[in-house]
């Protein structure tokens, strides 16, 4: 195992380092004439400018604006490497970008940056949103990260989403939903943990209320979050204590896993073991999303009974990762011109991506389909779509056969 992990490493510096990263900014148009010169500068670039002062809304008709999307991070929680800065974090801003065009079309700028208070961050942000359709948040430390979002949504008129939060629950519910059929349960009476009161555990505990699990315990480093009533716990777990937790449990991860069908990690490496799989309900569910070490090796996630294991991990079945949601998440939003992205939105990509895996393809080992797989973006985007037309937040109005014949001239479908 270390032998590849070594070797995985040397290789993706080698990559990178002969790539010169994995960006590149290119012309559409040919400005080596007279004629393209005059076209896209000057003095052609005058009448455009007018136009859009005449009327803003021409920006997303004139310029990059309809199919921009920033990818903003501060670099103070990057993966599981921590607070490394922006700079060391600008390989997976790139990379988030490469997988929005790759996936999706949409054309994505890594912003890493070199400031660190909420005032700061959203004063940035919205300093140069007017060059884009859309905002994604990415790697910033919590409990900043909600207050981030929070006010951005309130203060831009253009989609924000916190990735870490809502890219990571959307298909974590996706999963779940086909996980729950695969064994045999449902979500009304299936008894849930997740482990991990950060911003992925308080973003998938949220979606996993709003589409109807009602039993869900969440748990932090110091065991079952509850409310004590002392003014102790910080906001947003004061929020997860009230909304969970419904049989007032005290104790630990371990105390909390007892008897539950369904364990989601997204917290730390090796917290649990295989005493605590075999504690659980008959068939359990086991999603161990720290990466690049889950909370339990599947290995021996699988000697204790575990019917159904995901990871965050490439190399291993039921990977639940954030390329399945974002890429067609925004995808969809920027086709209608969405305000925002709701929790319509979110749970219409969910349900649309729990979709993709057809009932002849479901099984213990595939409950989400794979991040390659062609179907994906656009059953995501046009349901994300519809949903931000059906919750009035949308700015265009088109049928799904518009929606379809766009995708395809992105050559996404």
């Amino acid at each position: 195992m270390a032998k590849s992990s070594d070797d995985l490493a040397s290789r993706a510096i080698f990559f990178h380092r002969k790539n010169r990263g994995k960006l590149e900014v290119r012309s559409k148009v040919d400005c080596g004439t007279k004629e393209g010169l005059s076209l896209a500068y000057t003095p052609g670039v005058a009448d455009v400018c007018r136009e859009i002062v005449r009327d803003s809304s021409s920006a997303y008709d004139l310029t990059l604006k309809w199919n921009a999307v920033a990818v903003v991070s501060d670099g103070t929680r990057v993966l599981g490497l921590g607070n490394i800065g922006p700079l060391a974090a600008l390989p997976v801003m790139e990379g988030k970008a490469a997988l929005f065009k790759s996936y999706a079309g949409v054309d994505a700028f890594p912003l890493c940056l070199a400031c660190r208070t909420v005032d700061e961050i959203v004063a940035t942000v919205k300093n140069i949103s007017p060059v884009f359709g859309g905002i994604n948040l990415e790697d910033i430390e919590s409990p900043k990260c909600f207050e981030v979002e929070r006010r951005l949504k309130s203060e831009l008129d253009i989609p924000v989403f916190h990735d870490d939060q809502h890219g990571t629950a959307v298909v974590v519910l996706a999963g779940m939903l086909n996980a729950l059929k695969v064994v045999g349960k449902n979500k009304a009476s299936a008894r849930v943990v997740v482990a991990g009161a950060g911003a992925a555990g308080y973003a998938i505990t949220k979606l996993l209320a709003l589409d109807g699990f009602t039993d869900v315990c969440v748990c932090d480093s110091k065991g079952i979050i509850h409310d004590e009533g002392d003014g102790k716990l910080p906001p947003y777990k004061l929020e997860l204590a009230k909304l969970t937790n419904r049989a007032g449990k005290r104790g630990t991860l371990a105390d909390a896993l007892c008897g539950a069908d369904v364990f989601i990690g997204v917290s730390s490496p090796d917290i649990i073991g295989e005493k605590e799989i075999k504690s659980m309900a008959k068939n359990p569910i086991v999603f161990a999303l720290s990466n690049p070490i889950p909370e339990i090796s599947p290995e021996k996630a699988e000697k204790a009974g575990a019917a159904i294991i995901g990871t965050a991990r490439a190399d291993l079945p039921n990977q639940i990762n954030n390329v399945l949601g974002f890429p067609g998440i925004f995808r969809g939003a920027l086709m209608v011109r969405s305000r925002q992205i709701n929790e319509e939105m979110k749970l219409a990509a969910a349900h649309a991506l729990a979709g993709v895996v057809g009932e002849k393809e479901l099984s213990q080992g595939t409950v989400v389909p794979l991040p390659f797989d062609k179907r994906v973006v656009p059953a995501v985007s046009i349901a994300v779509a519809e949903a931000a037309m059906a919750s009035g937040v949308a700015r265009l109005k088109k049928s799904r056969n518009e929606l379809e014949a766009e995708l395809k001239s992105l050559r996404l479908s």
